[in-house]
């Protein structure tokens, strides 16, 4: 199998976010192409991936190697290099991307300030080209610039043979749900049509789900809001009176449609709501 791919490897020097987003006509190319570790780098293997690079990859740049030594490391002990493609980011902003000169046309790579863009059997090198130009010009998280770069690339003719899965990946320390590890966000789109738009839908639900409340959205539950919530409510089943008083009962209500709804990363202490969470419960239960 060979995955067919263009993607980026990038860093966040505000945030120390490492992260990599991928597409091809290539099935769950999620599950072969994107690796990473955070406080340690990303690398995206592809063509003929071999995928005992990332692993092999993460331990040298812990210990020290720069990208440029860790790709001339990895090429030199594997016969089939000509094959391979890749690129690599470290935690301090430093890339690297590699094309063997048997991939197949067209392939290539660029690197620039904290990022490596990459592909092969692409239809052009503009693909490559608007990789980097829009993650550059882009202004935003991580993930919103990692994906807005891979649209570009796919706007500019992406995988010359079309379209099939996408993903993105983004590590940060204690980022993964709970704390308990760095896979901050991580989602794949493994058979579609258009992966690269869908990948942007799961990529808005994850913020819904699971980012939490900007102070700047919080609203207080005034006697209006507070009757809205206990009409919706009391339609999906919850006891509680209509009154316009949030009391004891609402607030229980609240607390269990917020988790049975997976929005409880958005729960309010106290008498307000993130307007978000008001948004959303308005089209889900009206």
């Amino acid at each position: 199998m060979k995955p067919s791919t263009f993607s980026l490897v990038a860093y966040d020097p505000a945030n120390g976010d490492l992260g990599i987003a991928v597409a091809s006509k290539f099935l769950a190319v999620g599950s072969v192409v994107p690796w990473a570790q955070a406080g340690v780098g990303a690398i995206a293997t592809q063509s003929w991936a071999n995928t005992r690079y990332a692993p092999l990859a993460l331990e040298m740049l812990k210990q020290g190697l720069s990208p440029e030594q860790v790709g001339a490391a990895l090429t030199t002990s594997d016969e089939h290099a000509a094959q391979r493609q890749f690129g690599i980011v470290d935690a301090h902003g430093r890339g690297f991307t590699f094309t063997g000169g048997q991939c197949f046309s067209w392939a290539g790579g660029i690197v620039g300030n904290n990022f490596a863009a990459q592909g092969n059997i692409l239809a052009g090198p503009q693909v490559v080209d608007a990789l980097a130009a829009t993650f550059e010009n882009t202004r935003g998280d991580l993930a919103e610039r990692l994906l807005n770069a891979l649209a570009a690339g796919q706007r500019a003719g992406g995988d010359k043979r079309g379209q099939e899965s996408a993903a993105l990946l983004v590590v940060r320390a204690h980022g993964g749900y709970g704390g308990f590890n760095d896979r901050y966000i991580d989602l794949r789109v493994d058979d579609h049509a258009t992966p690269v738009d869908e990948l942007q839908r799961l990529l808005d639900l994850h913020r819904l789900y699971l980012n939490k409340s900007d102070p700047a959205d919080l609203i207080a539950i005034d006697e209006q809001i507070a009757r809205e919530i206990q009409t919706l409510l009391a339609k999906r089943g919850y006891p509680v009176s209509v009154s316009g008083v949030w009391d004891e009962p609402s607030q229980m209500a609240f607390r269990e449609l917020g988790g049975v709804e997976n929005l409880e990363e958005r729960s309010q202490e106290g008498p307000f709501i993130d307007k978000v969470v008001l948004k959303f419960i308005r089209e889900r239960l009206k």
